[in-house]
Formats: structure tokens, sequence, C-alpha cells
């Protein structure tokens, strides 16, 4: 009994059941949050504000205090309750053998059987209700009888009493049945709303799910392939390796072979002059003028003693051996490496690096070129280019004479890290004078720019800023014509990929520049 007593005190007067985060009003009247957000949001349109219990008035919308200790009171109460099955309720006459009720009735506050409910209903025509022990929740707690009403303007249950002489008097009610019905409708239409988009999630996850997959079977795949084609490589460098070393070897062992031939020769001809030497020192020992001057000199050293008064010497054999073939060496090394390259891009999706040069013919008169073509930056004086109606003649820009019409194309450009400039494509049709020829100002142009309000992505005027961690130093620019992507990147490690464009490219684009003040652009060889 006192925990039932006990459970109506922590009970909102609202929706009558235990309060859920209890907050408190000024008055000092307690609800569940939920529950008085609801009845202060419907009484918002009259500008005043009232209390749903003692409607004491606010001339603004109170604030909601968090009652803490009430909080605490209430989970203590529900931790002190065990979690019972529901208790049956049975029929008030069947004293002696209880019977399940089927029915209780408000007005009797009775719950009866089978038997009592077919005698209840042929006498009197009272609210039935499915069987209930808590009547007391169905009361108002101020005037104790039965809530039969609902108040819109307060969206509260209420008593007959509160609607004739209570703080509802004159308020816009509804029958129980009425209000159900509008909220039925109300739940419904939310219902509808809510499956409709919970179908909408469900298939965004299964779509989701599905992308997930296949990026998964994609990485799979392509993990495969660049492990194989590493592996191609690696077997390649290897054979390529023993190929040229073979080579460095084979011309080392000719170049031995010669040298050890001249060896020979010098050694046999050293022990030849080692011999006459000798028979010249015996002779030059000899104390007999007759056996030395009956020496035959050409039997000792002929072709090696000079002559009387011949300022001119013999002719000496100069022995030479050819250096290693690096010229060879390299023709072999670079011829593999080509080949190994072609077989890597037949095997993966390798691009050529393009090979860009800016249009001297398109550059404004306040850009200043390079000899090369390469580089472009902002002239403070006019260059005073001949007009053509190609040139741009009201922004700092370039194109390049390069244009791509297919394929995969890329390229890298190194900037400034001061603004101004702008690196993208343009199609061959974009004006050249005016607002619209600034390149991603228009829908035939697509760029990445440095400007005071940091990086940012832009196409036909829309703008994407871009939020990086380090400035950018190198661009990498990706074109797929035939798939309508375009993708910017940060040379940086690792590399960053910034964004990327996809359209249906229906011209030839042209790499495009946009360079002012201190901004500046090379393109990288």
């Amino acid at each position: 009994m006192a925990s039932a007593c006990l459970r109506e005190e922590l009970s909102c007067s609202i929706c009558l059941s235990l309060y859920t985060d209890p907050v408190s009003l000024r008055c000092g009247h307690n609800f569940c949050r939920v529950c008085i957000v609801s009845a202060l949001d419907a009484q918002e349109r009259d500008e005043v504000y009232s209390c749903p219990e003692c409607r004491a008035e606010y001339q603004e919308r109170p604030l909601l205090d968090k009652n803490r200790k009430l909080c605490n009171i209430v989970e203590s109460f529900l931790s002190s309750q065990p979690e019972q099955e529901e208790t049956k309720v049975f029929c008030t006459h069947c004293l002696e053998s209880p019977v399940p009720a089927v029915k209780t009735c408000l007005q009797c506050e009775m719950s009866m059987c089978e038997d009592h409910l077919s005698v209840h209903n042929k006498s009197v025509d009272h609210v039935l209700i499915e069987p209930t022990s808590s009547l007391n929740k169905r009361k108002c707690r101020i005037h104790k009888k039965h809530l039969e009403y609902y108040c819109c303007e307060d969206d509260a249950c209420i008593c007959v009493y509160c609607v004739a002489i209570g703080s509802h008097k004159g308020h816009q009610v509804e029958s129980f049945d009425e209000a159900m019905k509008t909220k039925q409708e109300k739940l419904r239409n939310i219902l509808e709303k809510l499956t409709s988009s919970r179908a909408e999630a469900e298939e965004q996850v299964q779509s989701l799910q599905d992308r997930r997959r296949e990026v998964q079977e994609e990485a799979v795949v392509a993990t495969g392939k660049v492990t194989e084609l590493f592996m191609d490589i690696r077997n390649k460098l290897e054979a390529l390796e023993r190929r040229v070393l073979s080579e460095i070897s084979r011309q080392t062992e000719e170049i031995s072979l010669e040298v050890s031939d001249l060896i020979q020769q010098l050694e046999a001809q050293k022990d030849e002059l080692s011999s006459k030497m000798r028979h010249i020192e015996q002779l030059c020992k000899m104390t007999d003028p007759l056996t030395v001057l009956q020496h035959r000199d050409s039997d000792t050293y002929d072709g090696y003693c000079e002559k009387e008064n011949d300022t001119e010497s013999d002719p000496k054999k100069i022995y030479s051996v050819d250096d290693l073939d690096q010229c060879l060496i390299s023709v072999t090394l670079h011829s593999g490496l080509s080949d190994l390259l072609t077989g890597v891009k037949r095997g993966f999706y390798i691009f050529e690096a393009a090979d860009i040069l800016l249009d001297i013919n398109t550059t404004s008169s306040n850009v200043c070129v390079s000899g090369d073509l390469k580089s472009a930056s902002w002239s403070t004086i006019d260059l005073n280019y001949p007009e053509n109606t190609m040139r741009f003649t009201d922004f700092c820009q370039v194109l390049s004479s390069t244009n791509f019409n297919s394929g995969q194309h890329y390229w890298e450009v190194e900037v400034s890290t001061t603004n101004y400039w702008r690196v993208g494509v343009a199609y061959s049709s974009i004006d050249r004078k005016e607002n619209q020829s600034k390149i991603g100002e228009n829908s035939q142009s697509w760029c990445l720019r440095l400007f005071e309000d940091g990086y940012i992505t832009a196409h036909n005027s829309l703008a994407n800023k871009l939020r990086l961690e380090s400035p950018v130093q190198v661009l990498g620019i990706y074109l797929d014509y035939e798939a309508g992507r375009l993708s910017f990147y940060q040379r940086c490690d690792p590399i960053r990929h910034l964004h990327t464009f996809t359209a249906s490219f229906t011209e030839p684009l042209h790499a495009g520049f946009l360079v002012w003040r201190e901004g500046w652009i090379k393109l990288r060889i």
C-alpha cells in the first residue's frame, strides 16, 4: 500500500507514469521533461505559458530546472521494486474462487469476468477498458475524478471538474476517443514517414554494404595485381641485372685475355733482351781486342744500339688495351629498363606523363612565360603581346598548347605557396574576355586555386573549400577523359588526394593556369 502511494507521488500528472528526467517549474510542480516541453510547445501560439497543474502563468517561456533529488528518488524507487510478471487482475465479484477479469469498468471501478460482464453490459453503458488494478493513475490528482477529456491547449488529460470549474475551463477539449483518433492519425502519419525514412536508411545501408564489399573485392584484385606486378618486376630486374653483369664479365674476360697475350709477348721480349744484355756485358769485360772487334753487332744488339751521330731513336712498339665499353653497358641497361616499363604498362594501369607546354598565343598581356614554355608568373607591366582572338584579355591566364580529347593523362605543376594562382583544365571554347573567362567560374573549366581564404576547388562558380595539413608545393593532376574524371593530388609523402571532379567531357581539354601578384606556376618535366 505504501509502495502504491509512493508510486502515485512519483508519477507525472501529464503522462501518469513515473517521472522520466523530471524538471521543475518556478511554481514548484514537477513533470517529465518531454511532457512539459510538449505542453509548453502547445501553449506557444498564445504567447502565454502556464503550469498544467496550478495554472500559474509566465509571460516568457519558463526555464526547466532538472530536479536531481526527485530523479534520484525515482531511480531508488525503481531499483527497490523487483521486476515481476504483470499481476493478474481478478473479477471483483468472484470472491470465493478468483476468476481472471476480462474488462475493468472505469465508472464502477470494478473488474469483471465474462459472466459478470454480460450482466453489467445489460444494465449500464459504462466505459470498459482492459483489466487493470491501477485505477488511481486514471484519476485527476486534483479532483480525484476519472480522466475523461483531453485539453488540446495544454496537451493534458483532465477530468470533468477541470473542464467545468478547474484551471482548464474555457479551453478547447476533446473526448478521449476523439483525441485518441486525432493523435493516432498523427502517429500513423509519423509512423508512415518514419517507415519510409527507415526503408530509405535500410536501402542506403544495403547500398553502402554492397559498396564496401565491392571496394574490398576491388582491393583484393588490386592487391593481387600489384603483388604480381612487383614480383614480375623483381624477376625482370634480376634477369636484367644478370644480363648487364654478364656483359661486364664478358668484356672483362676479353680484355683480360688480350692483356695476358700481350704480357706473354713482353715476357718473351724481356727474356731475349736479357740474353743480349748478358752477352754484351761479357764483351764489355773482355781484355782481348781481337775478340771484341770481330763480334758482329747484328748478332747481339741489332735495332737496340744507336749509331754514331744518329739523333733519331729506333721506333718502339706500343702496346694498348681497350677500356670497358661503358656505352654498350648503358645501352643494354636502358633497353632492358625500357622493355620492363613497357611490360609494366601493359600489365597495370600506368599512364604516360603528359609533356605540356604553355601556348604563348593564349597568354594575357600581364603573364610572363619562360623561354622553355614551362613556367608562368605575373608581370607588373604590360608585355604587349600581339592581339589575337585566342588571347585572354581580362585575367592573367594562359592555356597549354597540348590538348586532350581521349585517354588517361597525368602532369605535375610546382606552385607558389603564396597567393594567387589557379590550376586546372578548360575547353578550347572558354571565353577569352570579361568575367566569364576566369578559370573555374564557368561551365567550360575546372580548377583548384589558392587565395586569401585558402585552397578552393571551383567549377561553374560553385566552390568547395579544402582543409589541408600543409601548404601545397607540387600538384599532381590526373585526367581520365572517357571516365569523366579530373583529380588533384598533393605531391607529398605520402601522396594525398585533394579533390575529384566528375563530368561528361564534350570538347578537347587544355591545361589552364591563372597567376597574380606573388603567384607563379611551373610545369614539371
